[in-house]
């Protein structure tokens, strides 16, 4: 054992001597230190003196020894010490052995580095200690960095050469300890050194402490642990201890102002705010070419607030935006100077989060455990509520947290997030929250899944990312997108855009969008990462503000301009390239101050809770699962089959729009839209194409010009089948290539001449003053619009939609004609859903959606209650008639029941298979590819009855195609006896299955083809009484009665019905005596003969045009002489019919004639056809009124003329009656 005297050894990493500077100096050293020294709060700021050094059992002789060799030296008494220290120069070195370097400040002025190094080597004398050659002077350690060509390197030393000088006389040396810290182990802080003792230089004196003394006991609060209990009132409404920048244009700087010395003004009752991730630049010296875009993105209309939340801020850029006046003007208050000025200390870290507002305020920077990422906490004087006759000023944290998609990133995410919401909760319980920033949350469920299974990320880590969802829930925090979509709608993927068929969820709202910003995908480190996320969030309190409203910004590129300031102009090749600002987009939101509770719609009621399949029980919950089952049922598109349809489309929009330059033109605007399941992204390969044309002309115009242009594109493989006249209107069934086509028409010019931004509108606005039936025409689209504006998340929505269409489809209650459900119905019963689950900010994954879906539903009185959005209707007015057992309400009118074809039999069976899908679905332990079944259906509804109604349909010696036609007419007859059998027989359920049967051994290349529909009889008694033999007996001759009467009217349809190639028959059969049946497999859609020429209606239109002088009356009428007009008063064809034929008929060159018209001041006047604006708002319009004649360039002929009344082009007028002449 070494003996008392003997000398200690250097060689203790647990103790260190070092000089601390006053703690009223640490702040912007710290400031620093926080962001880029590891030991911070582990180590005070300091300059070590001896480090390793002695044992800590040494400490008291080894103290002796310092004391007394400096007393016998003599120079440092309280009478002549002056040793003064002054950092103002940095420096930095690189080890090589662990690849890292060190920043460091140090005072270069002789004469006081001469006094330090005296210092230094009088106590290694006092522990006969040598100083070897390599030791550097005295330096305080500000930063620490891996590898020596390191980016960010020149950045620390760029930061650490703007701290302002910190300078002070050394009067003590002080004695450190490491002691353990478990108590903040959870904040990545496991030992801290701590004060053993203290040397006083003017007295020379030792004082140890009884107990050891940290440096940042204070500032140690540990907000990590769930501890919510009630904090004391004080901080609630105190002002936080850093005061925000102003620009004061006299003296031309920046300055530090105290809020309350600020008139501001009233507490505002709605505000906005705005949060943007700028992309900060990592090399140095920095390119500014996208610092303009950045600027003008900020000042854009949409991105313009009250209050701007920025991250990843830099010096520079922060330097680069202060300096700009608009900025200044709009944000008067800052909470981080520019650093340029050289009063004001540098960002502390290279990324910042910074605070730019309207309104003066208070701010604290607040540390988050194991992690450089922090919080800035903003405090508004004059935005709040009043709490129990207090005022509560408004809290906004302004965050950033860690980046990254490893379990360690996320882990250190989830203690950040729950570090957060643990501060604000004790410090400020009852104060209003706005949180805004970056939260790096990855919300793409395809990247979370596909990561889990290749093992880049544990099951626990996927857990947590669904519990940052609820730890939000749980604080009473609303997302302000998720708000603002569901009530006020987002705007919609662009017309014709072929939804992503591998999202499945949590990539709706996306402000980090790879595949739609080409800096976003620069920063992706893989295919993996090719997914658009939600990272960027505004989140309120649900008791204090209400949305109002919400839009992303930034989404437009500029023009990069080359850095003119920068030493190295190295990005001058990108001047002129166009780029968007950041690879986030930036987003804002509008608020409200709430007087009470949130405002929510009265039918809402309590909010739907969630029916979540347990990942770790039940295979339901796996969604690559339920994609893979999808796949099997061939309800995924693949790439040809989405080439395909997107070829047929364009083709369509060619031929029958043919000029995609029309406006241009002045030719009136036409769109064509897809509608109905491949509008909204759920179509699968059997589906057809339903498609909408907006236009000024009439429909029977629009039909006959529409059939005449398609006629003359047979040759590319378009096919008219057949035109169908019913209500709303009429609808050509097309085939192009094998995709089928329904075209239908809607004859409104103000719309077209506004899309898209029309279908945005209200529908109390102006622009729908139009007649029903025009109004019905265009339901179709402004309800697609609608759903797809604010379903909460469109790729977990189309998910569910394709696996209950499916399970529908097995299950035969997916036919509307038949009364089942159809597509509209099952998007609106699921639309209803996705917004309840989403009323609460509830994450709701296509597993627990369809679950929720099927519980729902399942216990849903379909007699009392109606299927609504219940926030589009706040207010169900709806009075269904007692012809109408289910209502399922779509958006818009005219006619807002879309299941008005439903009877009380088929609303009784898709009862009972939504309680059957539940039964199936409640235990979880059943597969997806088991719930759906393979044709289970169809072989059960076999066996459910004990009678039926079979109807056989036949054909012989005739096409497939004519075949076709006549079994599609008898299923359609098939309507009408279903309700007569309700009718006839009270408390029966009869139920038709939805598709054709076929004798078990029926062949394809059968010369006969025989076929079955089949109706189950369910009887029931009055009230739930059995029913009687008497009752029973009687309800059968009903029911033959019903078949009779059915037989003969469809047989004596000599139109449909030809007995010499087909024939039908019906009986009432018992189960017994159904004989061997199958579903038919036989693909019929390739069977459909085209339309013959006289079923289209074309050509008796115009000779209707042709033939209209006929109709007119033959009696003479007075003849009026007018020096100007001729004598004949029979029908004369309008200019506009006349500019319209000219520029549509494909017989006429539009390009060969000339309009002649009256200007208001030159007078007589020539221009083009083509150049002719028919727009009432193009500023070149004149009414047709003013139109004198029609010429043709080719022979100079007039060939209509308003003075003569002659009409060459319709034959009308004076012409019709040269022709009669003629004639």
């Amino acid at each position: 054992m070494a003996s008392q005297n003997s000398i200690p050894s250097l060689d203790c990493y647990d103790t260190a001597l070092c000089i601390i500077p006053p703690k009223s100096l640490w702040p912007p050293i710290d400031h620093l230190r926080s962001a880029y020294d590891p030991v911070y709060k582990e180590w005070p700021p300091h300059i070590n003196i001896a480090y390793p050094f002695v044992p800590i059992q040494s400490l008291p002789r080894a103290s002796e020894l310092i004391v007394s060799r400096l007393q016998e030296d003599g120079s440092f008494s309280e009478f002549d010490m002056d040793l003064q220290i002054r950092l103002q120069s940095t420096g930095h070195y690189f080890d090589v052995k662990k690849n890292k370097v060190t920043f460091f400040v140090h005072d270069q002025y002789p004469k006081r580095v001469s006094q330090h190094e005296r210092l230094r080597r009088l106590i290694l004398e006092s522990l006969h200690a040598t100083q070897t050659s390599d030791v550097r002077q005295l330096y305080m350690t500000v930063g620490q960095g891996i590898g020596l060509y390191d980016p960010l390197n020149d950045s620390v030393i760029e930061k650490a050469t703007q701290l302002p000088t910190t300078a002070w006389r050394i009067d003590k040396l002080y004695i450190l300890i490491r002691k353990k810290d478990t108590t903040h182990f959870d904040r990545g802080i496991f030992s801290q050194m701590k004060v053993w003792g203290e040397i006083d230089l003017g007295s020379l004196t030792l004082l140890t402490m009884r107990d050891p003394i940290g440096f940042y006991e204070a500032g140690m609060t540990d907000y990590s642990a769930d501890d919510r209990s009630t904090p004391a009132p004080a901080p609630a409404s105190r002002p936080l201890t850093r005061l925000p920048y102003t620009f004061c244009p006299t003296k031309y700087k920046w300055q530090q102002i105290d809020p309350a010395t600020q008139q501001v003004e009233s507490a505002p009752e709605s505000f906005t705010v705005s949060s943007y991730n700028v992309q900060a630049e990592f090399q140095y010296p920095p390119t500014r070419a996208r610092y303009p875009i950045i600027v003008q993105n900020l000042l854009d209309g949409k991105a313009l607030a009250d209050i701007l939340v920025l991250q990843e801020i830099t010096d520079d850029f922060l330097s680069f935006l202060c300096k700009d006046i608009r900025i200044r003007e709009n944000y008067p208050f800052v909470s981080n100077g520019p650093s340029d000025q050289t009063d004001i200390e540098p960002l502390p870290d290279h990324t910042n989060v910074v605070v730019l507002s309207k309104w003066p305020f208070s701010w604290d920077s607040l540390s988050l455990p194991i992690s450089r990422k922090g919080s800035v906490i903003v405090r508004f004087s004059n935005i709040g509520k009043q709490e129990g006759g207090v005022f509560m000023p408004t809290i906004l944290s302004a965050l950033h947290f860690t980046s990254g998609f490893t379990d360690t990133s996320i882990e250190k995410k989830k203690i950040e997030l729950e570090a957060l919401i643990n501060y604000l909760s004790k410090e400020y319980k009852w104060n209003p929250w706005i949180l805004a920033g970056d939260f790096n949350i990855p919300t793409s469920l395809y990247t979370i899944e596909k990561a889990v299974k290749r093992k880049e990320i544990n099951l626990h880590s996927r857990d947590d990312l669904s519990e940052f969802e609820m730890m939000l829930i749980d604080s009473n925090l609303v997302d302000a997108w998720t708000f603002s979509r569901v009530r006020y709608g987002d705007l919609p993927e662009p017309d014709g855009s072929s939804p992503d068929f591998d999202a499945l969820g949590g990539e709706q709202g996306a402000t980090f969008d790879p595949t739609a910003n080409g800096l976003a995908a620069d920063t992706v480190p893989d295919n993996l990462s090719w997914r658009p996320q939600r990272y960027d969030r505004i989140l309120v309190r649900a008791d204090a503000f209400t949305v109002t409203g919400f839009n992303m910004f930034g989404q437009s590129k500029r023009t990069l301009e080359a850095d003119l300031n920068a030493e190295n102009n190295s990005d001058a090749s990108s001047n002129g390239q166009m780029s968007y600002g950041s690879d986030h987009w930036g987003i804002r939101c509008s608020l409200c101050i709430s007087a009470g509770a949130p405002d929510q719609p009265p039918q809402i009621g309590n909010s739907l809770m969630p029916v979540e399949p347990d990942h770790t029980l039940s295979p339901l919950a796996d969604i690559l699962e339920l994609t893979a089952c999808l796949s099997q049922q061939s309800e995924f598109p693949s790439d040809i089959d989405i080439a395909t349809r997107e070829s047929a489309l364009n083709l369509l929009k060619e031929v029958i729009l043919q000029d995609k330059d029309s406006r241009n033109r002045g030719l009136p605007p036409y769109v064509i839209v897809p509608v109905g399941s491949y509008g909204l992204g759920v179509w699968s390969t059997t589906s057809d194409i339903d498609c909408l044309c907006i236009g000024p002309i009439s429909p029977d115009l629009f039909f006959a010009l529409a059939i005449q242009r398609l006629r003359k594109a047979s040759s590319r493989g378009v096919k008219i089948f057949r035109r169908v006249d019913a209500q709303p209107g009429t609808i050509l069934e097309l085939g192009i290539g094998h995709i089928k086509v329904d075209l239908r028409y809607c004859s409104a010019a103000s719309i077209a001449e506004t899309w898209p931004d029309a279908l945005t509108l209200p529908p109390t606005d102006p622009a729908f003053r139009l007649p029903a039936h025009v109004l019905a025409k265009l339901k179709p689209i402004r309800d697609l619009y609608h759903m797809r504006r604010t379903v909460p998340d469109l790729a977990a929505f189309r998910l569910a939609y394709r696996l209950i269409k499916c399970w529908a489809t097995r299950r035969g209650i997916y036919a509307a004609k038949f009364g089942y459900l159809s597509g509209i119905q099952i998007s609106i019963l699921l639309t209803r859903v996705c917004k309840l689950l989403s009323h609460n900010n509830r994450p709701a994954s296509t597993p627990t959606l369809i679950a929720t879906f099927f519980t729902y539903y399942a216990g849903f009185d379909w007699k009392r209650d109606t299927v609504s959005d219940p926030f589009y209707y706040k207010h169900v007015k709806y009075v269904r008639t007692a012809q109408e057992p289910m209502a399922i309400l779509g958006f818009h009118g005219p006619s807002v029941n879309t299941a008005q074809a439903a009877t009380a039999s088929t609303v009784h069976v898709i009862s009972r298979e939504f309680k059957r899908a539940e039964s199936l679905l409640c235990p979880f332990k059943v597969t997806w590819s088991k719930f759906l079944g393979e044709d289970t259906g169809a072989m059960e509804f076999l066996k459910a009855y004990k009678t039926y109604v079979k109807i056989t349909a036949q054909f012989w010696g005739v096409s497939l195609e004519r075949g076709n036609s006549f079994v599609a007419w008898l299923e359609s007859r098939c309507v009408p006896l279903l309700v007569d059998l309700s009718k006839q027989v009270a408390h029966m359920h009869p139920r038709i299955w939805p598709a054709r049967f076929v004798n078990q051994d029926a062949s394809e290349d059968d010369s006969e083809y025989e076929g079955y529909y089949l109706i189950g009889l369910e009887m029931g008694g009055s009230k739930g009484k059995p029913t009687t033999k008497e009752e029973l007996r009687a309800a059968v001759d009903r029911i033959h009665a019903a078949v009779s009467k059915f037989e003969a009217e469809t047989s004596a349809d000599t139109k449909h019905f030809d007995p010499r190639s087909c024939w039908m028959g019906t009986a009432v059969l018992p189960r017994s005596r159904l004989g061997g049946l199958r579903l038919d497999s036989r693909d019929w859609g390739k069977y459909t003969a085209e339309a013959e020429d006289d079923d289209l209606g074309d050509s008796a239109f115009w000779a209707s045009i042709e033939a209209e002088q006929q109709s007119e009356p033959q009696a003479r009428k007075r003849q009026i002489v007018l020096p100007i007009r001729p004598a004949y008063d029979g029908k004369f064809r309008p200019a506009g019919d006349v500019l319209n034929r000219l520029r549509w008929d494909q017989d006429m060159d539009s390009g060969d004639y000339i309009v002649g018209y009256e200007d208001r001041f030159a007078g007589p006047m020539e221009r083009s056809v083509d150049s002719w604006k028919s727009e009432t708002t193009h500023e070149e319009f004149i009414p047709e009124h003013r139109i004198l004649y029609f010429k043709r360039k080719s022979d100079g002929m007039i060939v209509w003329d308003r003075a003569q009344r002659c009409d060459e082009i319709f034959g009308t007028g004076v012409t019709s009656r040269k022709r009669q002449a003629k004639g």
